[in-house]
């Protein structure tokens, strides 16, 4: 009861600590430290057993899993089934989770696409007296999914407060849900899949949880627990209350963020492909609006304040970072964005953007104690954590670009004694470095300004810290400044299917490249300070989803296509 007490005081103090002298809590300001950078091939999942061990698992896209654990990245792997997937793409070795028994019963299941291409859910078991160890001879595939095209896979297992095994499956691929497969109830692509799986013995291995909500229901089949996602790349539960988030990856508008209390979240309809987000995409043959389920937060296709492919992660429940407490982090693979999403209360969320967030995370995950972490495409494992803001005390933060200069201007209202003031700078947001130190007036009320004296850049983030005499140290909120701004670029079609890619621009274009979605790039066409329209040829590559980069003489753009052929 006293370790309850003393909890609930320090969230108290921290919820007081960060609330702004409206009464409105600030956001924190996420820092990603690296855990690991050499050792992991595109790894896209990062899971705990709940065993006690306190290991995380690394599941590589290329049918692995590693184990970080004592604070490295232990040699071999746990776990190897290269021969068993198809892999590239949006394809591999995709999840994996732990059955609520593990530490007895030493069972863990897999998500991943099959030699075929086909979704499928396996079960094994680790080695008897070895848990660092996998046991290839325990593998059963449990089920299988059959799909049209390579992409929208969907890619998370999760099990559920009920001890069921759930995982959002991808609609099948293509662009725009051609077959209509999220809206079909017979099939099981484009849904959120419930099952029970403690039959170890006897096939299937698994069975219909009684309370699904279509049981019975002859137009949707039985392991369908809601129907109507375009390809939930990563959600998750709430650890505290068991609400489930799911981030879907959106479709040419935007990306968009569903949340609901467990209880609530069974039998809806998120609604694609009737709707994009809270946008109709095709209505042809679709209920009326009021039956389908929209986002609490969505985000438009673009770098500045968007993205073009959301990574769902976690609401963090634990404790080394008060401040971070009940916070939904998310993050887009692309544009490198983040966002902190926490209720506003009546019902509402607040979404906070964050920029230069690591490139390319493909997953969020969570220790055992609630800590986070992610991992992104390119190797690299990082601990999700946080700077504390600044309390009530600052009034403004603020960056304008000058000619020659940039000035930095604050104001502070305080009655505490600020031993010194630091400006520093950074170009990605991640990793600063000090442009100045300011010293403190120490009145009721300050107002400060920095020059800080730079003439070319693109893009620059500012902080201030702030060292109080009592040897702390907290920091603002981190304010982005960009020099100078992109005109709007038009590239077309989405979905190409004649290699003919059509770019419309009032930028210069020096350079147009092409990458696979795991960062291989497969095409490049320089240009000569081009603008206007122009229409390019695209090489023959594999079907399948990339991004299509302009070089500008003022930054890069990023775009995201389909390649039928």
């Amino acid at each position: 009861m006293k370790k309850l007490l003393v909890l609930h005081c320090l969230f108290l103090f921290i919820f007081l600590f960060l609330t702004n002298s409206n009464g409105e809590a600030q956001a924190p300001v996420l820092n990603f430290s690296p855990l690991v950078s050499t050792g992991l091939t595109a790894p896209l999942d990062v899971v705990n057993a709940g065993d006690g061990t306190n290991r995380l698992f690394i599941v590589e896209q290329g049918g692995t899993v590693k184990i970080y654990s004592g604070g490295s990245l232990q040699t071999g792997t746990f776990l190897n089934i290269a021969d068993t997937i198809s892999a590239g793409g949006e394809r591999g070795l995709l999840s994996i989770a732990f059955h609520p028994g593990y530490s007895t019963n030493r069972y863990f299941f897999l998500y991943f696409t099959n030699e075929s291409g086909a979704i499928s859910v396996a079960r094994m078991q680790t080695t008897a007296g070895n848990p660092n160890v996998a046991d290839r001879s325990s593998f059963i595939e449990l089920l299988t999914i059959a799909k049209p095209f390579a992409n929208h896979n969907g890619g998370k297992l999760h099990f559920g407060p009920d001890g069921n095994l759930y995982f959002g499956t991808g609609d099948g691929g293509s662009g725009g849900d051609p077959n209509n497969f999220a809206q079909n109830g017979n099939s099981l692509l484009g849904k959120m899949i419930r099952i029970n799986v403690d039959n170890f013995s006897t096939a299937p291995y698994y069975t219909i949880p009684a309370d699904n909500p279509y049981v019975g229901n002859g137009a949707v089949r039985d392991e369908v627990f809601a129907i109507g996602l375009r390809n939930a790349w990563r959600w998750s539960f709430d650890r505290l209350n068991n609400d489930v988030w799911i981030a879907d990856v959106g479709q040419g508008a935007g990306e968009e963020v569903n949340q609901l209390p467990f209880a609530a979240s069974g039998g809806v309809n998120y609604g694609w492909r009737c709707y994009e987000g809270n946008s109709s995409y095709n209505t042809a043959g679709c209920l009326p609006a009021g039956n389908y389920t929209y986002p609490v937060f969505q985000y438009p296709h673009n770098n500045s304040t968007g993205g073009y492919s959301i990574t769902g992660g976690y609401v963090y429940r634990g404790s080394t970072y008060p401040a971070l407490y009940g916070y939904y982090v998310c993050a887009d693979y692309v544009s490198a964005n983040a966002w902190l999403i926490t209720p506003a209360g009546g019902g509402g969320f607040t979404a906070t953007i964050q920029a230069g967030a690591p490139a390319s995370i493909a997953g969020f995950g969570e220790s055992e104690n609630g800590e986070l972490f992610a991992v992104t495409l390119n190797g690299r494992l990082y601990s999700v954590g946080t700077s504390i803001v600044l309390p009530v005390l600052v009034q403004s933060f603020s960056a304008t670009a000058r000619q020659g200069f940039n000035e930095i201007k604050w104001s502070i209202n305080t009655d505490i004694t600020i031993a010194g003031m630091e400006i520093d700078y950074s170009e990605d947001g991640l990793h600063f470095q000090k442009a100045g130190d300011v010293a403190a007036n120490n009145n009721a009320l300050s107002t400060y300004t920095f020059i800080h004296r730079i003439n070319n850049f693109n893009t620059f983030f500012y902080r201030l810290k702030v060292t109080g005499i009592d040897g702390r140290v907290s920091y603002s909120a981190t304010v982005r400044l960009q020099k100078k701004y992109l005109k709007d670029t038009k590239v077309y079609p989405t979905i190409i299917n004649n290699n003919q890619l059509t770019i419309e621009t009032s930028n210069t274009i020096n350079q147009l490249n092409l990458f696979t979605m795991d960062g291989k790039k497969v095409f490049e066409n320089k240009f000569n300070n081009f603008t206007g329209t122009t229409s390019i040829s695209l090489p023959n590559v594999t079907k399948g989803l990339y991004i299509v980069q302009l070089i500008t003489t003022q930054g890069s753009l990023k775009y995201k296509v389909f390649i039928e052929q």
